[in-house]
């Protein structure tokens, strides 16, 4: 049995309980290195910030190092927050990059913050930023490109790359903007469900050929969590939820107890949180792969990229293996 569709990782290099940043990042080379001998398509880092556990803030860098460590997989951005920059700024980092690693690195761009309004402000201090990405992305492609939207301007290293852009969503504008600009577009469904069909459905209705893209092409993300057991699967599954209530619901700094996070639960604040997770694949690898044929079809994606939300660490290495060990003759 196998996904017919080629399959891409995103990792949000989470730093486990118990971790350094330092060795929760060592975590994200290990699985690169080994998704690069499995067969997977890319790797993707998300930008997030004043988030404890998650290390990919300065997502560029991480690429950088990730590229240093491995030889052929494909490495990029799902995404980097456009608003929280400005368009020369990414050009000249992923310029770099694909000077330095040519035909391996690829840009996704989102337009989310990323974080909460305080620390945005801390980060570029416009709140108008949003409204533009559009705009911005135009601008960022054309720093890429040999044609700068901004005269006397260039994006030296970047100028002539034409590192490929992504646009990611979680709602109907990004759809929008991915189909009148001609560009592949990935839907954030691991996290924000709701509107993934009706997203898909409108990008593939109102694309525009362009340069880079002659015909539509949509990803979908997809959590998955594979164990050797039903049990060990379902007990995974149970630590990711407990997990993320801790995480979503403590406040003011004060985290919740392992006890009051099992209480919430089933309570409607922590369904409203294990709903973000509606779309999991879980259990033994036999059972994740039918999982992700039907969720293919369902999305309507041409390719599907997996996160694996595995709380223990053994576990998460092992989740990828055993999905590598279904779908790499469809993934190399």
């Amino acid at each position: 049995m196998s996904v017919p569709l080629p399959l891409s990782i995103l990792d949000l290099a989470t730093v486990r309980d118990g971790e350094t940043i330092r060795e929760g990042l060592e975590a994200s080379v290990a699985l690169a290195q080994r998704a690069e001998e499995w067969g997977f398509r890319r790797i993707w880092y998300a930008e997030h910030h004043n988030m404890r556990a998650v290390a990919s803030s300065a997502t560029s860098v991480l690429i950088a190092h990730v590229a240093t460590q491995t030889e052929r997989i494909t490495l990029g951005s799902g995404g980097v927050m456009l608003p929280n920059h400005s368009p020369l700024v990414i050009a000249e980092q992923f310029g770099t990059l694909a000077t330095l690693h040519p035909g391996r690195i690829e840009l996704g761009l989102g337009r989310a913050p990323g974080t909460d309004q305080a620390t945005f402000s801390a980060l570029r201090r416009d709140h108008g930023a949003a409204d533009r990405f559009p705009q911005d992305v135009q601008e960022l492609q054309a720093f890429l490109s040999d044609d700068s939207l901004i005269p006397g301007v260039q994006a030296f290293p970047g100028r002539g790359t034409k590192v490929p852009l992504t646009i990611l969503g979680s709602s109907l504008y990004g759809a929008q903007v991915a189909a009148a600009l001609g560009l592949p577009y990935a839907f954030a469904s691991h996290f924000a469900p709701d509107a993934l069909e009706q997203a898909i459905a409108l990008y593939r209705q109102e694309f525009r050929p362009s340069e880079q893209l002659a015909a539509p092409r949509a990803m979908a993300a997809v959590n998955v969590v594979a164990a050797d057991s039903a049990d060990e699967a379902a007990a995974a599954l149970h630590a990711v939820h407990h997990d993320r209530v801790k995480r979503f619901l403590s406040r003011g700094g004060n985290e919740l107890t392992d006890e009051e996070a099992e209480v919430l639960l089933d309570a409607p604040a922590g369904q409203q949180v294990r709903a973000m997770t509606r779309y999991t694949a879980a259990g033994t690898p036999d059972v994740v792969v039918k999982y992700l044929d039907d969720f293919a079809r369902r999305a309507d994606a041409d390719e599907l990229i997996v996160t694996f939300p595995v709380v223990d660490r053994a576990a998460w290495f092992r989740s990828a293996e055993l999905l590598a060990e279904q779908v790499r003759p469809a993934t190399v």
